[in-house]
């Protein structure tokens, strides 16, 4: 299929089905806010340079000159090194420990240099504000109000300082107290919106997981469908196809075709034609249609993708499968009225083989009539085959598994064969390797199902003008699976023939009825077994039943 995928690169439909998405953890929320923290730095850059300006630019520049001039242009060469740094070294995954070194770091030089610089205290201050407040937006509750409270402290114990030592400090007790109210405020502030921005990316992390999950598997679902599924647009080129559309197109899988099995026109002409026709009249035709050699017949339907649009989803149903639907309604049909078929039928069925019972005695019918007769009483039989068979289907009991030891039965069953049906030239007989054999099963189905498949080795598997030989051989496989095999030494059944065998109402036979294999196999199934035709090479047929070991019952 793969190799059929391959001129499809663009208009098939991709992709397994993966493992569910993984649901967004707080580390992933964290390291979503990196640009923020970005953002960050790329500011503290901005207030150290804008601290070194004062510092080392025109003297005009500051209103007062700094109370430790050294200290102040330590302090600024400082701030711009480590704010260059952080802007370096910003780009990890761990958000939360870059933001709180970089607010540690401000806090620590913002400080210095307000006590280095108490004419520019107060817009230093003011920016300390935005720092504290954008690393709280990235710091969880505790760490953010921990900064808030030791930027407060710092403000107010450096204005306590300043007093002690330059008791001619013009600034007043109340500014470093409304910063300290401002550092907390703005704390509590970004702190709650990171925390919003977080449950905000979680959660549409997570509906974004589902929406690709239920993505992938609504794909999976088209691709593995039975139906054939194309989307063709206004132009009849194949803009989508799942992998039974490609199937039933007949790809080839030939790179160099892509553009030529693009077109839909090219690749199948007459679903184009078809396609056509509905454009035009809006009518569907329902006849099947081969698409390719070798595949099944289909037939097609079309459906606007859109209202309005060009576009048609084209479905190509598989005529096989909804003849087995057919077959399935058939037999459901066949149990609803199975009772009402024994009396309407079997009855009148009886009283005529009987009148011909009666016929056949008199000595009034001439021969050429006689012949007549065999031929009612014949047709008879088989119309009463048939009522037999649909009855058994329709009242099949559920299989009351036990444990069966199969080569005693095999010889039973053969005494009890030949006890009520006359072999006269045929040979019915048992063969098994090991003198016991044990299996799990219900013993009056198993003796129904090797009946049947008995019955048709000595009619059919027999060379013209032989009498027949039939052999039921019980073994163990190479997994100890209990096998009983049906075998003949007839001329075997072709392939066409046997692919059919399982199918109800198939039959080759102008004397059968059909259902015969197909009750074996479903009483087989009832019984956790199998039962198949294998061809045999020297000449003849045999069925197979693979039987359940006598340890299923623990699986039960």
């Amino acid at each position: 299929m793969a190799a059929r995928g391959a001129a499809y690169t663009r208009a098939s439909i991709h992709g397994d089905f993966r493992l569910p998405h993984r649901a967004a953890t707080p580390s992933d929320a964290d390291a979503a806010l990196g640009r923020e923290l970005y953002f960050l730095t790329l500011f503290r850059l901005l207030e150290a340079a804008l601290l070194a300006l004062l510092m080392f630019g025109p003297a005009n520049l500051l209103s007062a000159e700094p109370r430790h001039p050294t200290l102040a242009a330590g302090v600024a060469l400082a701030y711009l090194f480590a704010a260059t740094l952080l802007f370096t070294l910003g780009r990890g995954s761990d958000l939360q420990r870059q933001a709180l070194v970089g607010v540690l770091v401000d806090l620590a030089l913002a400080l210095t240099a307000i006590h280095a610089i108490p004419s520019a205290g107060t817009g230093i201050s003011l920016m300390l504000v935005f720092n504290v407040a954008a690393a709280s937006l990235l710091l969880p509750t505790r760490l953010a109000m921990a900064v808030a409270a030791l930027s407060a402290i710092g403000v107010i114990g450096e204005f306590a300082i300043s007093h002690y030592v330059d008791t001619g400090d013009p600034r007043r007790f109340g500014e470093p107290v409304m910063f300290a109210l401002a550092f907390a405020g703005s704390a509590t502030l970004t702190q709650a919106l990171g925390r919003q921005m977080r449950e905000s990316y979680e959660l549409a992390s997570a509906r974004g997981a589902d929406v690709a999950q239920l993505s992938e598997l609504n794909e999976l679902i088209i691709r593995r469908l039975p139906t054939g599924v194309l989307v063709v647009d206004g132009q009849d080129r194949l803009r989508l196809a799942n992998e039974a559309g490609m199937l039933l197109l007949g790809d080839d899988g030939d790179p160099v075709g892509e553009q030529h099995h693009r077109n839909l026109a090219i690749a199948s002409p007459a679903l184009a034609k078809r396609l056509a026709d509905w454009r035009a009249t809006g009518r569907s035709d329902n006849t099947p249609m081969q698409l390719s050699a070798g595949m099944p017949e289909v037939v097609p339907r079309f459906n606007r993708l859109l209202a309005g649009s060009e576009q048609v989803l084209v479905f190509l149903d598989d005529t096989s499968l909804l003849s087995r639907h057919a077959e399935s309604l058939t037999l459901a049909t066949l149990g609803r009225f199975s009772a009402s078929l024994a009396h309407e039928i079997r009855n009148p069925l009886a009283a005529i083989n009987y009148a011909v019972q009666l016929l056949e005695e008199s000595t009034d019918i001439a021969a050429a009539d006689r012949r007549l007769l065999e031929i009612i009483h014949q047709q008879g039989n088989r119309m009463n085959g048939i009522v037999e068979n649909v009855l058994g289907l329709a009242r099949r009991e559920p299989a009351k598994a036990e444990l069966v030891e199969l080569v005693g039965f095999a010889k039973r069953f053969i005494e009890d064969y030949a006890a009520s049906h006359p072999l006269e030239n045929d040979t019915l007989r048992a063969t098994s390797a090991r003198p016991t054999l044990n299996a799990l099963v219900d013993p009056r189905q198993l003796h129904q199902v090797v009946t049947a498949l008995v019955h048709n080795a000595l009619l059919y598997g027999r060379m013209p003008g032989q009498p027949a030989r039939v052999t039921l051989q019980v073994y163990a496989d190479e997994v100890d699976t209990p096998v009983l095999e049906i075998l003949d030494r007839g001329p075997g059944i072709p392939d066409s023939v046997a692919s059919q065998l399982f199918r109800p109402f198939f039959t080759t036979s102008g004397h059968g009825t059909g259902l015969g294999l197909y009750i074996a196999r479903e009483l087989c199934r009832a019984n956790q077994a199998t039962l198949e035709y294998v061809p045999v090479p020297a000449g003849g047929g045999c069925f197979r039943i693979r039987l359940a070991m006598p340890n299923a019952l623990l699986r039960r």
